[in-house]
C-alpha cells in the first residue's frame, strides 16, 4: 500500500523559543529519520494551507482571527503560558491543518492507501475557541469535519495514543454521534481531562492509564476497550493523533512504551480500517519530546503504514 508523507518547511519556522519542549528540532528529527533509503517508497507531498472555510468548520471566526492577530511581527508572543507564537507560527499552523485536509483528499480519492502528516504545531489540545498545550488549531478535527463535508461520508473516528488526553478533540466531537474519539493517556497528567466516565453521547472512549503502565496495560486497553469500540462504530475513515510521548524515554510523562508498541498499535488500527473503510488511515503528528525516541517511533509508525 502506498503511503503519502505530507510536510512543509513552514512548520520549521514556528519557533517556540529557548527551552520549549515543542521545538523545531522535533520535526527536523522526523524528517531526517524518514530520509533513510527504506522510506524511498513514500509518496512525498508538500502540505498546502488550510482554507479559512476548513478552519471555520471547527473554530469560530473570532477565534481564527484572534490567532492570526496574535502572531508577532518579530520576537515572541503567546496564547497562554505554554503556547508560544513567533512570526512564522501562522503559516505553520495553516500548513499543519492543511496537511491533514490534503491527506484526507489523497486517501479518499485512492491516490494512496494511507498518509502521515509530519507537521507542527500539534493540534489535539486546541479547543474550538481556545489555544492550549502547544496547539493553535485542532488539525485532526479540521480533517475529520472536512472529510464529512467534502467526501460524503458520515462516520469519522480519531484514535489518540498521545500520552496526554486530547481534550480539544473530545470537546469538539462529544455531541456528534457520527464523530468518534478514543484516547489512551496517562492520568493524572495534563490537561486533567479524559476520565473513563467522559463518554459524550456514547461516542467518546477514554482509557486512562497509570504512570509506568508499560506495554502490557497499553495493549490490554487497546484490545479490550478501544479496538472493540472502534469496530462497533464502524468508521468510514480512521484518523490517528500520533503522539509519541508515551515512550519510555520521553521527559514529560511516564507511560514507558517502546517503539514496538507503536508498531503494534499502528497494525491494529490499520486492521480496523481494513475491516470497515478499505484501509483508509490518515495520521498526524502530535507530541513526542525526546528527539531520538520521537524519530525512531515516528519511523516505526510510518514503516507499518507502508507495510499495510
Amino acid at each position: 500500500m502506498t503511503t503519502a508523507l505530507f510536510t512543509h518547511s513552514a512548520c520549521l519556522a514556528h519557533d517556540t523559543g529557548p527551552g520549549h519542549p515543542e521545538r523545531i528540532e522535533r520535526l527536523q528529527a522526523i524528517v531526517e529519520a524518514l530520509a533513510d533509503p527504506r522510506f524511498d517508497g513514500l509518496d512525498r507531498r508538500e502540505a498546502p494551507r488550510a482554507s479559512r472555510a476548513d478552519l471555520l468548520r471547527v473554530h469560530p471566526a473570532a477565534y481564527v482571527d484572534h490567532v492570526f492577530a496574535s502572531v508577532p511581527a518579530e520576537g515572541y508572543g503567546a496564547m497562554d503560558a505554554d503556547t508560544v507564537l513567533s512570526p512564522g507560527s501562522g503559516e505553520a499552523a495553516l500548513r499543519a491543518a492543511g496537511a491533514v485536509v490534503a491527506a484526507v483528499d489523497a486517501v479518499m480519492a485512492k491516490e494512496v492507501g494511507n498518509a502521515f502528516c509530519a507537521v507542527r504545531p500539534p493540534g489535539h489540545h486546541a479547543e474550538a475557541d481556545r489555544a492550549m498545550g502547544f496547539c493553535l488549531f485542532n488539525n485532526v478535527a479540521v480533517g475529520a469535519l472536512y472529510a464529512r463535508a467534502k467526501h460524503g461520508i458520515a462516520r469519522v473516528a480519531v484514535m489518540d495514543f498521545d500520552v496526554h488526553h486530547g481534550n480539544g478533540t473530545q470537546h469538539i466531537f462529544e455531541r456528534n454521534p457520527d464523530l468518534f474519539y478514543a484516547s489512551t493517556h496517562q492520568m493524572p497528567l495534563y490537561p486533567g481531562t479524559g476520565a473513563a466516565e467522559e463518554r459524550g453521547v456514547g461516542n467518546i472512549c477514554n482509557v486512562p492509564l497509570p504512570p509506568h503502565a508499560g506495554s502490557d496495560l497499553f495493549r490490554k486497553a487497546m484490545e479490550r476497550v478501544v479496538l472493540p469500540a472502534l469496530d462497533d462504530f464502524a468508521p468510514e475513515l480512521v484518523i490517528i493523533s500520533a503522539g509519541f510521548d508515551a515512550h519510555a524515554a520521553d521527559p514529560l510523562a511516564e507511560l514507558m512504551l517502546q517503539e514496538s508498541d507503536y508498531a503494534w498499535a499502528t497494525d491494529a488500527l490499520v486492521a480496523v480500517a481494513k475491516r470497515h473503510c478499505e484501509g483508509r488511515v490518515v495520521s498526524a503528528l502530535e507530541g513526542g519530546y525526546n528527539l531520538d525516541a520521537l524519530a525512531r517511533s515516528a519511523a516505526t509508525h510510518v514503516e507499518r503504514l507502508m507495510a499495510a
